[in-house]
């Protein structure tokens, strides 16, 4: 038996199913969680140093750029616990077919979607 198989794999052309989207943008959220995170302390410690570095804070944090990178900053913890929630739930049998995992995939994406446009409308 000699199967003709595709010397190159065309990954453009392959269709990803949602868990599998969820799957990698969790994935994605969690290195930019981690890539974020001695950013994230500096402003921390800058907050808590004086007033004077609190405000300074304060003034590069109103400016709109720094504040869709926190909005894309809130969509990654948001994503990445929600996803974190599902896989949890898998492990534990509470999903238990493909139906309940896509239905699962469906309520991730929304719900940290929602969040994040309600955390954006706070912050802006």
């Amino acid at each position: 038996m000699h199967k003709q198989r595709p010397k190159h794999l065309a990954l453009h052309l392959i269709k990803l199913p949602l868990p599998g989207i969820v799957s990698i943008l969790h994935r994605i959220s969690g290195l930019m969680l981690f890539a974020a995170l001695p950013l994230l302390l500096l402003m921390l410690q800058y907050s808590l140093r004086s007033i004077e570095t609190y405000t300074q804070l304060l003034a590069l944090l109103s400016h709109p750029l720094v504040k869709l990178m926190l909005i894309g900053l809130s969509w990654a913890a948001m994503h990445h616990f929600c996803a974190g929630l599902r896989y949890l739930a898998i492990d534990v049998h509470w999903v238990r077919d493909l139906a309940q995992a896509r239905n699962s995939s469906k309520v991730v994406m929304g719900v940290s979607l929602l969040l994040t446009v309600l955390i954006g409308i706070k912050l802006w």
